[in-house]
């Protein structure tokens, strides 16, 4: 399947209520299931992702098949290591090319009894009752390893017997998701404390109460993109905190940058432009905000503005190698990015990448989404520069299924 999108003019206006965000609302079901009582849970992501914790936890079928959703696998992963019974979790052959090692053998260290039922290392897993649950509450992490994995041992923690300590090793990698899941668990009763690299946390009860889902700054900076693109702007999107707990929310700081202004409101975030001039050069640490990274190249791409990128060291273990995607796609518009050897990186501890070119259209590009949702969104307001096409839409549902209803909504022409 392939979509054809453009819009016939540069002016963004509107008023959007944007879905809530997956991390928010899979973390949220994930400690309702652990605190064994039901509360209500308002603006849950409409996400497939979210869509599958939620039957996933509800299921008493012995194969759960969490698809493509490796948020949903990892914290289902450690929540079922806690339950009786026999299980089996296995997901998409994506998903079985994801590695899972550092968070079984993590589980196995507390007493989990999982099982590899395919190649060593990855999924799918077969997961038991726990032998001996709590034979240990320290465990020893790379902190450059995936923030989901840390995430989920963190939300087990204080159900375990004795709590757990877990020392985090080298480089914390994605530390605002690691402080968005220890502010959820705040959120609902559970403390904790951070000295250093050990965060400990002891053995103690969630506290079952009513929760709001903010939506999801990820899916803010598409439109956010669209503003860049805008010569015309005025939008309204509902939903979004000032005070988040996502690290996304930086778009509020680095759009500055790219002309446009965040007000705060009652129900979200109005976008306008500040009529200031592009930089000739945008830098920015991606480490706490991997996820708009991919929107970010897109968006020097299509002013021209060149930029220099660090922290994308999670891109490549994503839904796909999103650095090698990024490549192939900026390609077919004439944009670059490229990785900086080693000698000419301003810190020799940091990994540079740099975007160059602007986008032009000389064809219709067709650009590939790898099934990677953030793939498709981002590559999308490239439509206010002309006519583009996308392979493999609907790929969105991961994480936004009414994106291209919301780009029509704000004037785009979606050919399906």
């Amino acid at each position: 399947m392939i979509y054809q999108l453009h819009k016939p003019n540069r002016k963004i206006q509107g008023h959007l209520r944007l879905t809530g965000s997956k991390s928010i609302s899979n973390r949220a079901l994930i400690i309702r299931a652990l605190s064994g009582e039901d509360f209500p849970i308002e603006q849950l992501a409409k996400a497939n992702d979210t869509d599958l914790m939620m039957a996933l936890l509800a299921s008493d079928e012995i194969v759960r098949d969490a698809g493509p959703a490796g948020t949903t696998f990892r914290f289902l992963t450690a929540y079922l290591a806690l339950q009786e019974g026999n299980q089996i979790l296995t997901g998409t052959e994506r998903m079985k090319q994801r590695p899972i090692g550092v968070l079984v053998e993590a589980l196995r260290q507390l007493g989990a009894n999982i099982e590899y039922l395919e190649e060593e290392g990855y999924p799918p897993l077969r997961i038991g009752e726990p032998s001996d649950l709590g034979k240990s509450n320290e465990l020893q992490i790379s902190a450059g390893t995936s923030s989901q994995f840390i995430s989920a041992l963190l939300m087990i923690a204080p159900v375990l017997p004795n709590g757990l300590r877990l020392h985090l090793e080298g480089k914390i990698v994605s530390r605002s998701y690691i402080e968005m899941t220890l502010g959820l668990m705040r959120h609902f009763g559970v403390s904790h404390e951070w000295e250093g690299q050990m965060i400990s946390i002891k053995p103690q009860s969630y506290e079952a109460k009513p929760f709001i889902a903010e939506a999801d700054w990820s899916a803010a900076s598409y439109h956010y993109a669209m503003a860049a693109f805008a010569d015309e702007l005025d939008l309204q999107l509902d939903g979004l905190f000032e005070n988040s707990f996502q690290g996304d929310a930086a778009l509020v700081e680095i759009m500055e940058q790219f002309g446009v202004h965040s007000e705060f409101n009652e129900t979200g975030v109005r976008l306008t432009k500040t009529g200031a001039a592009l930089p000739p050069m945008f830098e920015w640490d991606f480490i706490l905000c991997p996820d708009i990274a991919q929107t970010m190249a897109v968006i020097c791409a299509g002013l021209g503005v060149q930029g220099l990128f660090t922290g994308l060291e999670t891109l490549s273990i994503k839904e796909t190698d999103r650095i090698q995607a990024l490549k192939n796609e900026l390609g077919k518009v004439s944009a670059y990015l490229s990785k900086l050897p080693a000698r000419f990186s301003p810190n020799s501890n940091k990994e540079y990448y740099t975007v160059e070119g602007t986008a032009t259209f000389s064809t219709i590009p067709t650009f590939d989404t790898y099934e990677d949702h953030r793939m498709a969104m981002a590559f999308a307001p490239l439509a206010m520069m002309g006519h583009i096409k996308i392979e493999d839409p609907m790929v969105v549902i991961k994480s936004y299924p009414a994106f291209y209803e919301d780009l029509e909504l704000l004037g785009f022409v979606v050919e399906r």
